[in-house]
């Protein structure tokens, strides 16, 4: 992925709020981590000119990272969207991958077509410790699909991420990053300068934060 797109991409995340940068009044996750950026990537559902230019990015990073692909696959429920625009995109078959299997009908985790065999890529919209992506891949491999990798909008760089998909034995890729971000978030007035090295340990330690 070009470095000016990435660029791009984490201007455009923090014009429209999709990211929130709060160094000194942390958010605090679901999972208890007080953490100094807050991503939303549902946002750009409602801005036409940055969903084509993620979407386009999508469909050029499946093409040189993973070559030839069966089938789209999005994860519930923020990767839905995603992956619909990069599946007509590319003329290609979508499903999804509920976060837990239906409790009615016929049980499905799966929505959509999958026959064994095909080849998956999983479009995310954040990938932040990898552990819903990886579900995700689980999800696909037991349905019968050969996940060939996972590509998100984002990733907050996470050591923790990188050992997860390292040990699920799947790639992955995403269009910017936090390390994208930062520099961009400073010299449009986002944070001083000053907080970019805050920043930072947060990506190398957010437990420490």
């Amino acid at each position: 992925m070009t470095t000016e797109l990435s660029a791009r991409i984490a201007k455009s995340l923090l014009e429209i709020q999709a990211v929130a940068l709060r160094p000194h009044e942390p958010f605090t996750w679901s999972s208890g981590i007080r953490s100094p950026i807050y991503c939303d990537n549902r946002l750009t559902m409602g801005y036409p000119e940055i969903r084509e230019m993620i979407a386009d990015g999508f469909a050029e990073l499946i093409k040189e990272k993973y070559g030839d692909v069966d089938v789209i696959a999005g994860t519930a429920t923020a990767g839905i969207p995603h992956a619909a625009w990069v599946a007509h995109k590319l003329g290609k078959p979508m499903i999804y991958v509920r976060s837990s299997a239906k409790k009615h009908g016929k049980g499905n985790l799966i929505e959509g077509v999958l026959r064994d065999g095909q080849k998956v890529v999983v479009i995310e919209d954040l990938i932040s410790t990898g552990g819903s992506s990886i579900q995700a891949v689980q999800g696909v491999r037991e349905a019968g699909g050969e996940v060939i990798g996972v590509a998100a909008i984002f990733t907050y760089e996470f050591p923790k991420a990188s050992a997860a998909f390292a040990e699920a034995g799947v790639p992955f890729a995403t269009l910017s990053s936090y390390s994208a971000l930062l520099p961009i978030a400073a010299a449009e007035n986002y944070i001083s300068a000053d907080d970019v090295e805050l920043l930072q340990k947060f990506r190398e330690a957010p437990e420490q934060y």
